[in-house]
């Protein structure tokens, strides 16, 4: 795992295993739903984190017979299952909560340690989620934070910044739901809290699932990859044409490369094997995730090209 992905995860199972106590402390204290939603909020995001230093030890299995292209994909497996667990255990659960309580309403006891487990929580968070984005910010480049999270192949870094986010605003959705029961004396406004936080945390797991099941079909690589990688091949030596190209990104950090080429016809049989050899590592040179790399060459044949 890159390390920055690794210090996001670590920064934020610390973060989350100390909220999560504090936050079952605090339900148990004074009964509010939306404190219990929060609670298993931060249980699951713990368990989120675990899963993810799973994904990322078994990721590290080098190739075998079964598995020749190696076990780079259980990254993105582990952060789909940690999708599944934020929508199952702290979506469903929430709303459960929040539903049943809203038909049941309870007055809430002792608020003020609802507010200093609330306060503790949003500045446990607030860190871990500062220091997702400082890593973030090293491989972000110029996209916007939308495109990053829609175009990284790194997917402990966009699960820890939309578990983080959700969380402080799943955080303020309590203060605000346990503020409103205090004021007005009506405990609904404590489950409508937990009904805001379980939808929230709906969205964000359908946000993971969609992107981790992307890069699970198969992904190509980033744009900027696939341009440098095909301006490495196109300058090589006695390359005439690029036929076509072919990448599929295998990890975060492990890609395949394909390729069709048209060399240069004056060059000897002998010496393709040597003029394939320097295309690889010019391609290497610049895009050192591509690991795999298969160049053919070949004729340029256009009525064939799309489909060869």
């Amino acid at each position: 795992m890159h390390e920055g992905g690794k210090r996001a995860i670590v920064a934020a199972f610390g973060a989350n295993l100390a909220i999560a106590v504090a936050k079952f402390g605090a339900f148990a204290v004074t009964g509010a739903t939306s404190m219990l939603a929060e609670a298993i909020h931060s249980v699951a995001d713990t368990g989120n984190q675990g899963l993810l230093l799973v994904g990322s030890a078994k990721a590290k299995r080098a190739p075998d017979e079964e598995h020749p292209f190696g076990y780079g994909r259980e990254r993105y497996f582990w952060a789909f299952v940690v999708s599944m667990v934020l929508f199952s255990l702290g979506s469903l659960f929430a709303l459960y909560e929040g539903f049943q309580k809203f038909a049941h309403p309870h007055e809430l006891e002792s608020p003020i340690v609802a507010y200093g487990v609330l306060g503790f929580a949003i500045v446990a968070e607030a860190l871990s989620f500062r220091t997702a984005r400082q890593e973030a910010m090293k491989i972000r480049g110029a996209q916007s934070w939308r495109s990053f999270i829609r175009r990284t192949k790194n997917p402990e870094l966009s699960v820890v910044l939309l578990e983080d986010t959700g969380a402080l605003i799943g955080l303020v959705f309590a203060l605000v739901g346990v503020s409103l029961a205090e004021i007005t004396g009506n405990s609904r406004f404590d489950a409508l809290g937990s009904i805001a936080i379980g939808v929230l945390l709906g969205g964000i797991a359908f946000i993971l699932a969609r992107e981790n099941k992307s890069l699970l079909i198969g992904e190509s690589a980033d744009p900027i990859v696939v341009r440098a990688v095909r301006s490495a091949i196109e300058e090589s030596e006695h390359v005439v044409r690029l036929i076509h190209l072919r990448t599929l990104q295998l990890g975060p950090e492990d890609l395949l490369v394909t390729a069709k080429a048209e060399l240069d016809g004056s060059i000897a049989a002998e010496d393709i094997g040597a003029a394939i050899d320097a295309i690889e590592v010019r391609i290497r040179a610049t895009s050192p995730e591509a690991r795999l790399i298969f160049i053919e060459p070949d004729r340029y044949r256009p009525a064939s090209t799309e489909r060869s």
